[in-house]
């Protein structure tokens, strides 16, 4: 190629989506030397919920790519250096390399280490380590003034026989584990319990779509919960539109799409598009947007088991609703005792900017809608 009519660009990995940072890398579409045209697959990286196709952002020879299946990628670090045609379109390029240039590496900040000679311990404790092949530099001490004791080596030579090496958290649940740390530095949170008795709904009743429907009525009943909260400026948006999150279980871990538009979508639409979003979810199809800006959140993890649970707020959501196994209960009702279907529920709120009174009142139309024969 003639190096006159060329120039080097780099393209580096772009914002994929509200809140992430990073990405994993899963697979490579393309090879160095390739010559390749804008908008076919480049890579496919992991985020927090979903694996994304990045396209080739110009037409070119790929010259070299930065990075290997497994990596973790911050947004920003570049991925792949092109040599293009400068007459060629180009999509979306993020810096540029000179011949001589590369990207920087970062270097990993010293730790500091215990030196041998701060370790006490005497000769024949010292022998039996070398003996278990025990580092006396990973031994807890438990003597006096810190001295590890022949008790200490044997504790620590255990541990070494009977512990399996741990793995990386990747993917989704790396991103869950950062997701729950915030939500638990940030969210106070609070909740309420009740039962729906639905005894008189039909047989091929849709739980599901009734439980998604009644917290679009409860949201219009108390429109508090179906809102946004920015702790860091103390800014609250209550929302008109109800786009509820759906929590699905995958073998992956969790992934929360988004059902838009509740509020103004009748029971089939919403069961069309229900089924949708949970084969997506399952394939690790769904489009970034796909995962972002939900107002409220349902858990329907009673088609596992449970009846109640301590569910998560995730900023800046302000609440969750979540449902339980439903079962055949004792109860009293009418002046008599009979047997009648209840639906557990559980609602948890962020109890920074939703009050008690809003969350109850909440609870009460929610139970309401949900009892309403069929």
């Amino acid at each position: 190629m003639d190096t006159s009519a060329t120039r080097k660009e780099t393209f580096a990995l772009p914002d994929l989506g509200e809140g992430l940072d990073d990405a994993e890398i899963v697979a490579w579409h393309v090879c160095e030397g390739d010559h390749v045209v804008a908008d076919q697959p480049l890579v496919s990286v992991e985020t927090d919920k979903a694996v994304v196709e990045v396209p080739v952002p110009m037409s070119g020879r790929i010259a070299r790519l930065f990075g290997s299946v497994g990596d973790v990628v911050k947004v920003g670090t570049v991925l792949v250096e092109f040599e293009s045609d400068p007459h060629a379109d180009t999509g979306t390029v993020v810096g540029r390399l000179d011949l001589d240039e590369s990207p920087p590496t970062a270097r990993p900040a010293a730790i500091p280490s215990i030196q041998v000679s701060q370790i006490r311990a005497v000769p024949a404790v010292r022998a039996l380590a070398h003996k278990l092949d025990v580092d006396l530099l990973s031994v807890r001490p438990t003597g006096p003034d810190r001295t590890i004791t022949r008790a200490d080596v044997e504790r620590a030579a255990r541990a070494m026989s009977t512990s399996e090496p741990g793995e990386d958290v990747r993917g989704m649940r790396r991103a869950m584990a950062r997701r729950m740390t915030r939500a638990h530095a940030e969210v106070v949170p609070a909740g309420v319990i009740d039962d729906a008795d639905i005894g008189d709904w039909g047989a091929d009743e849709d739980i599901s779509i009734r439980v998604i429907r009644a917290i679009a009525a409860a949201c219009k009943v108390e429109p508090a919960l179906n809102a946004h909260y920015d702790g860091a400026s103390g800014t609250r948006h209550v929302l008109p539109r109800i786009d509820i999150g759906i929590a699905v279980d995958t073998s992956d871990g969790l992934i929360v799409p988004i059902l838009r538009n509740v509020g103004a979508r009748d029971a089939a639409d919403l069961r069309v598009g229900l089924d949708r979003l949970q084969a997506d979810s399952r394939a690790r199809r769904v489009p970034p947007a796909e995962l972002r800006g939900a107002t409220i959140t349902l858990s329907n993890f009673g088609m596992f088991g449970g009846r109640y649970a301590h569910l998560v707020v995730v900023p800046p959501q302000v609440a969750i609703v979540g449902v339980g196994h439903a079962s055949d209960q004792v109860v009293a009702r009418n002046g008599a005792v009979s047997i009648r279907r209840l639906l557990p529920l559980t609602l948890i709120f962020d109890h920074r900017v939703v009050t008690g009174g809003e969350g109850a009142r909440f609870m009460s139309a929610l139970k309401e809608d949900l009892e309403r024969a069929t």
